[in-house]
């Protein structure tokens, strides 16, 4: 199934990752598709970090930018900078993978790929894509869609010890994000974590930073630009989450049902 061609994956953020790393350990060969400027907080377990720092490794698992198709490495998980996807039609990929989760249709079609995967809300299967895997958490997370989308963003995030909304990290102002503090470090509830135009980012709770956007985005005022993990763990900020891999999992299981 994937000796032609790798599997492409659009979106290289934390939930796709834990899809590129189920993956690679069944020995599939992924190419990454991403823009100039990935906006992942969850920087440490995301393989999109390869856009700016030229190579970044996951885990076990080794990814590195590439700037042509001519580059690709099957042993290695390819980064390729193609926002609009132009590499699909000259691969022909016959797994397309989409994990932008832009919560909308980002340009990912039925017709590019034999099997078309969507994670998340903005698709509905089987017009727009095979099929679309659930990631909102709860009874659902990572079932696989055949008729219709997935539960719609609550653009709130999941509760963590009784956080949800008080976790996140936002801009205060328009501007790159100067940091005083790192993924993995911990920080008390008003610490600063670091400031966006001379106006600080404060942490609304106590825990550590589980992850911050790339100091060179501009950042718009109130985007998300990070999170804080009230259960203190710093190996959590590095290791992939139990939900990236739930919903990987949903994605095995749709190419194991595109294979019978």
């Amino acid at each position: 199934m994937f000796k032609d061609s790798p599997v492409i994956v659009r979106g290289g953020g934390d939930l796709a990752t834990g899809v590129i790393y189920r993956l690679r350990v069944a020995g599939v060969p992924v190419l990454v598709l991403e823009t100039e400027r990935p906006l992942a907080v969850r920087r440490a377990v995301s393989v999109c970090e390869a856009v700016y720092e030229g190579r970044c490794r996951v885990e076990d698992m080794e990814c590195r930018l590439i700037s042509s198709l001519d580059e690709f490495d099957p042993a290695v998980v390819g980064v390729l900078v193609d926002p609009r996807g132009d590499s699909i039609a000259a691969l022909r990929p016959r797994i397309l993978i989409d994990a932008i989760m832009a919560k909308r249709a980002t340009g990912t079609a039925r017709g590019m790929a034999p099997v078309t995967i969507a994670l998340g809300p903005g698709f509905s299967a089987p017009e727009d894509v095979l099929y679309v895997i659930e990631t909102m958490r709860g009874h659902s997370l990572g079932r696989v869609i055949t008729k219709g989308a997935a539960i719609p963003d609550t653009k709130r995030p999941g509760v963590i010890m009784g956080y949800g909304i008080e976790r996140l990290l936002r801009a205060p102002a328009e501007g790159r994000l100067v940091p005083r503090k790192g993924i993995g470090d911990l920080v008390e509830a008003g610490e600063t974590v670091g400031e966006i135009a001379g106006h600080p980012v404060r942490a609304n709770i106590s825990g550590v930073i589980r992850g911050l956007i790339h100091p060179s985005v501009e950042c718009r005022y109130d985007m998300k630009i990070g999170d804080v993990d009230p259960r203190g763990v710093a190996d959590y900020c590095f290791t992939i989450s139990d939900k990236s891999l739930s919903i990987a999992g949903g994605v095995m299981e749709a190419i194991s049902r595109s294979a019978r």
